[in-house]
């Protein structure tokens, strides 16, 4: 191919004028979502000026003075800092482990149902707790789990002696997984539910007369055929893997203490929003960002490295 034949689809281009109008109702569509992202996440990143600065509120940005790395510093040296981050990455260590794949589980589950009417019957029962706050949802587990609540009763009533599992430290890592897995596995079904129904048909029915049976089916043609999206979705979920709930743990962070329940999200808001220190609060916000764009850049080269597309080229 020459080179004025490789520029030949370029210059047929048609102008930026015409192809707005050609796709302005998508482009409208669009919008929405666009300026939430605009005013919402990237505006606010001027906010990490912070970072750098001794901030007072009431002189401002360009009022308070510039102190460099300091803050930076500061909050190394800081023992609770530390203990929320090695709390954080525990809890995204367990769900990456534990809650990641159950979408991927009810999904294969849901898909090998026959009938129809109770695919989505229960599709619609497990969509539900998606819907729910978290303090429903905190507040429901207390009356099941709590010291005073249903299972507790019902083991005492026994002869089983048990304590307060929502104020266990021990288990509050477990707890807040499996509280997640609860409210939020059906509604991930639906992405898998997706990709499992474009597996071309055909390679199942090909699998079974070679006597390949429904797990065989499942592992050499399902999740091959969904392995880009689960791909896709793993390298997203590293890149937010150190936002593990703040509203979920600051409701419980009380009946289990901050020694159990510190992560970064609430060290920067009881540092930043309930104490003042600025500068150190968000010093830490901003090495949380950066470590889960490396995380991504990472991810997505490694993606590359086994074939995938990843998220970007």
């Amino acid at each position: 191919m020459t080179v004025a034949q490789s520029a030949a689809p370029r210059a047929s281009r048609p102008p930026l004028r015409v192809r707005f109008r050609r796709d302005r109702t998508l482009l409208f569509l669009c919008l929405p979502g666009v300026l939430y992202f605009v005013l919402f996440c990237y505006i606010p990143l001027a906010g990490n000026i912070v970072a750098f600065q001794d901030y007072a509120p009431f002189l401002g940005f360009s009022g308070s003075p510039w102190t460099g790395m300091t803050n930076f510093v500061q909050l190394m040296q800081q023992a609770d800092f530390w203990s929320a981050v090695v709390n954080t990455l525990e809890i995204a260590a367990i769900q990456l482990v534990l809650y990641f794949p159950a979408p991927i589980a009810l999904a294969l589950l849901l898909n090998s149902l026959v009938s129809e009417r109770v695919k989505k019957s229960i599709q619609t029962v497990v969509y539900l707790p998606h819907f729910l706050s978290w303090v429903v949802v905190v507040a429901m587990f207390q009356q099941v789990l709590g010291g005073a609540g249903t299972l507790t009763g019902f083991l005492e009533n026994h002869g089983l002696q048990t304590g307060n599992i929502m104020a266990d430290p021990s288990l509050f890592k477990l707890l807040i997984t499996s509280q997640s897995i609860w409210k939020d596995t059906g509604w991930g079904t639906i992405i898998f539910l997706a990709s499992i129904a474009s597996v071309p048909t055909d390679l199942y029915e090909s699998a079974a007369m070679d006597g390949a049976g429904p797990w065989r089916r499942i592992w050499h043609v399902t999740l091959p055929g969904i392995r880009p999206v689960i791909i896709m979705l793993l390298i997203m979920r590293l890149g937010d893997v150190l936002t593990v709930g703040f509203e979920q743990i600051i409701l419980q962070r009380d009946a289990v203490g901050a020694d159990a329940s510190e992560v970064i999200d609430t060290y920067v808001y009881y540092h930043g929003v309930i104490n003042g220190d600025w500068g150190m609060s968000t010093a830490a916000g901003l090495m949380k960002g950066i470590i889960g764009f490396a995380l991504i850049l990472s991810a997505n080269k490694l993606a590359h490295r086994f074939g995938e597309s990843g998220i970007y080229r």
